[in-house]
């Protein structure tokens, strides 16, 4: 088996394919994969498409099948996973990938203000998938993020088609055989317990690692609240979620982590999962 990491998609991504040409053929992908959809790349077709002012644009089948995930993500979960917020990203602070923490999450829970679930919103439902092209409002541009980073995985899975491999794209994973995945807590970044994949995907969606200040000194994270286009500070500051496919996982993190700590069971309860609250327990579906 070979073993390789490597800095993809605003992320570190982990693979343990067959060999080093199967390595090679999945870093190629996920680069292609990157230029076409990262919106950090002013050069993107993602970026052509949220700066074109026409309603309709045609576009590829990969951005097409992106911006269809990220639909069916928010009509999973009711809008709380949309993917209509990208000025709202900017505008908080997110128009940079952010790799590294600016403040610990201790002292940004400290400063956050009071706790509240989030609430969706109805812009995705404002845009059209169809057969060659995507339709939205003018202006109303889009972002594939974690999801993005979900499909990638799930479309290597499609590849490599069997036998043992896994894929680790910044917390998105998902296996081809059995490995043992260790979920570590996002106060102290001790493990908190180890899972045991078999044929299936997990994700974890945390706020303890994209964390900086605003202008006004106000801590800041890259999860927003559809309602409010703010940081979403909930009672829940990490949730992992257990799946069959890796796009699946990081909705359901994502939701679990939106909804605070009365309703993320709701999520996780799908196909199994924990999640932290504000004061570090750990509860586990």
């Amino acid at each position: 088996m070979t073993d390789v990491s490597f800095d993809c998609m605003g992320t570190t991504v982990r693979l343990v394919v067959a060999d080093e040409a199967t390595a090679l053929a999945c870093r190629e992908f996920l680069t292609d994969f990157d230029r076409a959809l990262s919106r950090f790349r002013p050069d993107s077709e993602l970026s052509r498409l949220n700066a074109d002012p026409r309603e309709e644009v045609d576009a590829s089948a990969l951005l097409r099948g992106a911006i269809s995930a990220g639909l069916m993500a928010a009509e999973l979960t009711e809008g709380l996973v949309d993917p209509t917020l990208t000025a709202a990203l900017e505008a908080n602070g997110y128009d940079r990938t952010r790799r590294d923490p600016e403040l610990p999450l201790k002292a940004a829970l400290a400063q956050a203000p009071p706790r509240r679930p989030a609430g969706g919103s109805g812009d995705w439902m404002r845009v059209v998938v169809t057969d060659h092209s995507i339709r939205r409002p003018p202006g109303l541009r889009l972002d594939t993020g974690g999801i993005g980073k979900g499909l990638a995985v799930d479309m290597l899975a499609l590849r490599l088609n069997g036998g043992a491999w896994a894929i680790d794209a910044g917390g998105d994973m998902r296996v081809s055989g059995t490995y043992p995945v260790e979920v570590r807590h996002p106060l102290t970044h001790e493990p908190i317990t180890t899972l045991t994949l078999t044929d299936q995907a997990v994700a974890t969606s945390g706020i303890d690692l994209r964390l900086w200040h605003a202008p006004d000194g106000s801590p800041r994270h890259h999860l927003l609240d559809p309602s409010t286009r703010e940081p979403a500070w909930t009672g829940v500051i990490g949730a992992t979620a257990l799946a069959p496919t890796t796009t699946e996982a990081d909705t359901l993190a994502k939701a679990a982590l939106l909804s605070g700590p009365d309703h993320a069971p709701k999520w996780l309860r799908r196909h199994g999962g924990l999640f932290i609250t504000d004061d570090g327990t750990v509860h586990q579906l």
